[in-house]
């Protein structure tokens, strides 16, 4: 057995007696989403610090807990706050929670984000589908000695980013009458902005939005076989692409604007996945 895979059942055998509870959907809110879980019906409360050898989120506005409850009827565990790898912590550390959520009994992956439109169509506000990723730029969750416990060493990428549930969100966006984007995601360290060069750079590698998460967790919850989905919300057009510096409180003021819209199509998104 792996380092990693030890790590990860440690918490889940310090949680598993505390949380009897199975979510068919892990569900993780990015920046401007992190009060969504405060709304479900909820069943219980996890902090990350209550956790032994889990890694805390810092980030302004992320709570830092595991929420469980319900969606729709549908049995869902929310990240209320994400760890970031520019936090310092080991890309293991940073997808344990994923893996954790896996082992909870969750089969649906459903990640959302804040990020930074690089397609000259996108504007700010936007809403992004992720068909698919570009990993290249953080290293890979799965260095080091394999969990085969897990998944396989070599885990196939073909459709991390599953077409039915891409669909189902374009449905779900169609019928709240909510403009939809979609497009490739890349996740670079953070937690410095981009530059303008690298910004074209993005743009010429077939990316459409840039941000500091998402792609290392997809990587993890592939490689366990979970079926995956996410949405980007837009908050910025990425650095040089108007005259405007960036900030992490612009980031916050447009996801904080737009959240009513992101609530209701996450809301009818896991509505449509109990019904799967």
């Amino acid at each position: 057995m792996s380092e990693v895979y030890d790590k990860v059942m440690e918490c889940y055998e310090s949680i598993k007696s505390r949380v009897p509870f199975k979510p068919k959907v892990a569900l993780i809110l990015g920046s401007g989403l992190g009060d969504y879980a405060d709304g479900i019906n909820i069943e219980s409360t996890l902090d990350y610090h209550d956790i032994k050898g889990f890694p805390v989120s810092t980030v302004p506005g992320h709570k830092g807990r595991f929420v469980f409850g319900y969606v729709e009827g549908v049995p869902v565990v929310v990240m209320q706050g994400r760890v970031h790898y520019y936090e310092g912590y080991a890309m293991s550390d940073v997808v344990l929670p994923v893996r954790l959520m896996k082992l909870m009994g969750a089969e649906y992956l459903f990640m959302t984000n804040a990020a930074g439109g690089v397609n000259f169509g996108f504007s700010q506000g936007d809403f992004m589908i992720i068909s698919d990723h570009i990993s290249s730029f953080v290293p890979s969750s799965l260095i080091g000695l394999n969990g085969d416990e897990f998944g396989p060493r070599f885990p196939d990428m073909s459709q991390v980013y599953r077409e039915d549930l891409r669909k189902l969100i374009h449905s779900c966006a169609d019928r709240l009458g909510i403009k939809m984007q979609e497009g490739v995601y890349l996740q670079f360290t953070g937690p410095a902005y981009e530059t303008p060069t690298e910004v074209k750079m993005a743009r010429n590698l077939g990316a459409d939005a840039v941000g500091m998460s998402t792609v290392c967790e997809a990587v993890a919850a592939n490689h366990m076989g979970m079926k995956i989905c996410g949405i980007s919300c837009i908050t910025n057009l990425a650095c040089g692409m108007t005259k405007v510096a960036l900030s992490h409180e612009e980031v916050k003021e447009v996801a904080n604007r737009v959240a009513r819209d992101f609530k209701a199509l996450v809301t009818d998104v896991i509505r449509g996945i109990g019904e799967l």
